[in-house]
């Protein structure tokens, strides 16, 4: 018997190509900002681009490629409109993507002074806010009186060096409303990214945070010596562990099961582009928590999100033995051989 569709079933590219009429631009300069970049010049002819600062905009703009991030992908900078100034792009645009890392995020926005009522905020942010230690849709909601109805929220599997490559990829756009999801999907999906789209906007953005930490998990077992079968049981119960979270948050018609959720957690998890679990690897491997994090010169999100998401659970009283073991080593230093040790006999 087939299984009968939720309200959040997601529904999969059309081969009908549409070109958008919306003005679209991006917030951010690293990697996954750049990957961003890419999928939408599939279907506009300009895409605006607010960069940090003055030499990335240079970069860019002289060398048609992002100095720093995924820089073999080339751009005609003839389809570019690049800023440093928020402003400037926001009034230029009618949805802006949001995808600076989450302990920026802040900084950034706390600039936007133009009037920015009726556009559409895509978040591209898979982390915790620090400044007000919750999730971006509730910081855009209550800094900035953005409602939900003008929110999004840009979902994975996808991997930005796997896009670069034109690699064929898959993202969820979660939003509130089923028609501002046809809208926005038209201005991503291409010959290599399939775009599926869902009304569970806070599970969605839930989910691509906490597997971030389940996906340091995966890294300090493999760091550790732990090979594929441990993992295969840490991800079933990672995975178990992430939809009794989802519930107990925001309950909501879903199925973890679906490529938004399950498939994030697993491309995570175990690829290695994932900077989360290349992170975890190396304090499996001994690494102290600092020093793994200043060897990368890109932020791992599941570390800032650790604490938060370990304070809300226990606010709330969810059993999370996984998340409590990835936090006693990232935030009160004990040690990842011991901790796993002790995880082993929780996992089934």
């Amino acid at each position: 018997m087939a299984k009968k569709k939720t309200k959040t079933e997601t529904k999969e590219n059309t081969t009908e190509k549409v070109t958008p009429n919306l003005s679209v631009g991006v917030v951010g300069s690293g990697s996954f900002a750049t990957a961003i970049v890419k999928m939408l010049l599939e279907n506009s002819k300009l895409v605006h681009w607010c960069v940090r600062n003055e030499y990335v905009k240079g970069a860019i703009e002289q060398r048609g490629h992002n100095p720093s991030y995924l820089t073999a992908v080339n751009f005609n900078t003839k389809n570019l409109r690049i800023t440093t100034d928020i402003n400037e792009l926001v009034t230029a645009c009618d949805v802006i993507v949001l995808a600076t890392p989450s302990i920026y995020l802040a900084d950034t926005m706390e600039k936007m002074t133009c009037d920015y009522s009726g556009k559409i905020f895509i978040s591209a942010i898979k982390g915790i806010v620090p400044k007000v230690n919750d999730v971006v849709a509730y910081y855009l909601k209550d800094q900035f009186n953005i409602s939900l109805k003008n929110q999004a929220v840009l979902a994975g599997p996808c991997h930005a060096e796997e896009v670069a490559m034109e690699r064929l990829s898959y993202i969820t756009i979660a939003t509130v409303e089923n028609d501002t999801c046809e809208q926005l999907k038209a201005l991503f999906s291409s010959d290599f990214i399939k775009v599926k789209t869902s009304t569970d906007i806070l599970g969605n953005e839930y989910s691509a945070i906490v597997k971030n930490i389940y996906a340091i998990g995966a890294g300090i077992a493999s760091g550790l010596g732990y090979g594929d079968n441990f993992t295969a049981v840490f991800v079933s119960n990672a995975v178990r562990e992430m939809e009794s979270f989802l519930e107990t948050i925001y309950e909501a018609p879903r199925d973890v099961n679906e490529s938004a959720y399950l498939g994030d957690l697993l491309v995570t998890a175990y690829s290695l582009f994932s900077r989360n679990r290349n992170l975890g690897n190396l304090i499996g491997k001994g690494y102290t928590v600092k020093s793994a994090i200043q060897s990368m010169n890109m932020i791992a999100e599941g570390y800032y999100a650790a604490d938060s998401i370990y304070n809300t659970s226990k606010e709330k009283k969810i059993d999370t033995p996984i998340i409590d073991t990835i936090h006693a080593i990232l935030y009160e230093g004990k040690s990842a051989e011991k901790q796993f040790k002790k995880l082993i006999q929780k996992l089934d």
